[in-house]
């Protein structure tokens, strides 16, 4: 089978380089298996989704000296999220949450490393059908339809799924057609991606996306989960932090294809 990689920026923000180095990974990766690396851009955040950062991002990967296939954008598949949805709707594992955030800190969920575990407040609640809602997913449910399933990661292996840690995840949003972890389950499928690069703090959304790819009978990829890049104070690099983003190097007239060789030098510790 060959050997399919895909890169997944999304325009609300330029790329900084955490994102350079992700992108290398995956293109080198699929490079080395004479495969194939995909861009694709996720860009159903509403208003906070901006092509001209989409057209930003193509100048970017070129001058890192990347070569991509490019797909279509998630602004394209909203019917393939709304008919997921409606078939994990009908066989019982997605209920409504009116919950807002600020409600569900007043219920002190348990903390995980990531964010917080939802504890499951709607789960038995009858909503006003007019009432604006996301669906989660009935974590308990899922788990004892599909039974013991495994994910395979280049550095850890064989791993038993098991999302439980999170508690209901968040399927479809109050205000967009999909979470991250629908669409990238379902946006991964029908690219044929068959090996996920992303970073480790990303690991322990596998299980939940391999559950959902068994709920949905979706292909089953392989996984690489690579160490971060950290600011100075030993934070990961994140558009919402501000990291100096990686076009301001570009328009300074630096040189793409060094900055790229420099990151491929880089050995990131992991910690997950």
């Amino acid at each position: 089978m060959q050997t399919v990689t895909r890169f997944a920026p999304s325009p609300n923000g330029h790329l900084h380089m955490g994102h350079a180095y992700a992108a290398i990974v995956a293109h080198d990766l699929a490079r080395a298996a004479d495969g194939r690396f995909l861009l694709r851009i996720e860009d159903i955040d509403g208003p906070r989704s901006r092509p001209e950062l989409a057209d930003e991002f193509r100048r970017d990967l070129e001058w890192l000296g990347l070569e991509w296939h490019e797909v279509p954008a998630q602004s394209t598949r909203l019917e393939s999220y709304a008919a997921a949805a409606d078939r994990l709707l009908e066989a019982g594992l997605l209920y409504r949450c009116t919950c807002t955030r600020k409600q569900i800190a007043a219920l002190e969920p348990r903390a995980r490393p990531d964010g917080i575990a939802y504890p499951g407040s709607c789960k038995d609640k009858v909503h006003s059908s007019g009432e604006p809602a996301a669906l989660r997913l009935d974590v308990d449910a899922a788990v004892a339809q599909v039974g013991e399933i495994v994910w395979t990661d280049a550095r850890a292996g064989s791993v038993i799924a098991d999302p439980r840690d999170f508690g209901d995840v968040v399927i479809v949003r109050k205000d967009l057609p999909a979470s991250y972890h629908l669409a990238v389950t379902l946006d991964d499928a029908a690219d044929g991606v068959t090996l996920v690069t992303r970073g480790e703090d990303l690991f322990t959304s596998t299980h939940v996306h391999r559950v959902l790819q068994e709920l949905l009978e979706l292909p089953v990829p392989h996984w690489h989960h690579h160490g971060l890049l950290l600011d100075k104070g030993g934070e990961k690099l994140a558009k919402r932090r501000g990291s100096p983003p990686l076009s301001a190097r570009r328009e300074a007239g630096e040189d793409g294809l060094m900055l790229a060789e420099q990151l491929r030098l880089q050995d990131l510790p992991l910690g997950t």
